[in-house]
């Protein structure tokens, strides 16, 4: 039950976004199991002004094509699993968008299912 956040400048055309998107996605229900209709996602599109990063904190360089993803999700993963996440997910974006693998951060946060509600006020139980 990951809720995504997709972060990105905000000239990239709409296909791109929809590449990045179901890239995303297909990434998730390949290494984390998710299920292929749970499909939660956030994508803001912002001007250079308001995406404020070092272009070599930790990286190669980064260019005007860097994607941030956040992740929030229910279920912890192992330290391979998420291995195998990131690198799908940076090969993916390089071989369908063109963008590098030095311009993908991702961050992912675990909580607990009580911390959802999806509808009706009323709190997830498994």
């Amino acid at each position: 039950m990951p809720l995504t956040r997709i972060v990105c400048r905000e000239t990239l055309s709409e296909e791109a976004v929809a590449i990045i998107s179901d890239t995303l996605h297909e990434c998730l229900v390949r290494e984390f199991a998710v299920p292929l209709q749970d499909k939660f996602q956030i994508i803001e599109r912002l001007p250079a002004r308001q995406r404020v990063y070092d272009r070599h904190y930790l990286s190669g360089g980064r260019s005007d094509d860097f994607v941030l993803v956040l992740i929030t999700a229910g279920n912890p993963r192992s330290t391979e699993q998420k291995r195998r996440f990131y690198r799908a997910l940076s090969e993916g974006l390089s071989a369908k968008v063109g963008i590098s693998p030095e311009d993908v951060m991702v961050t992912i946060q675990f909580n607990q299912a009580e911390d959802w509600s999806f509808s009706r006020g009323e709190q997830f139980c498994p």
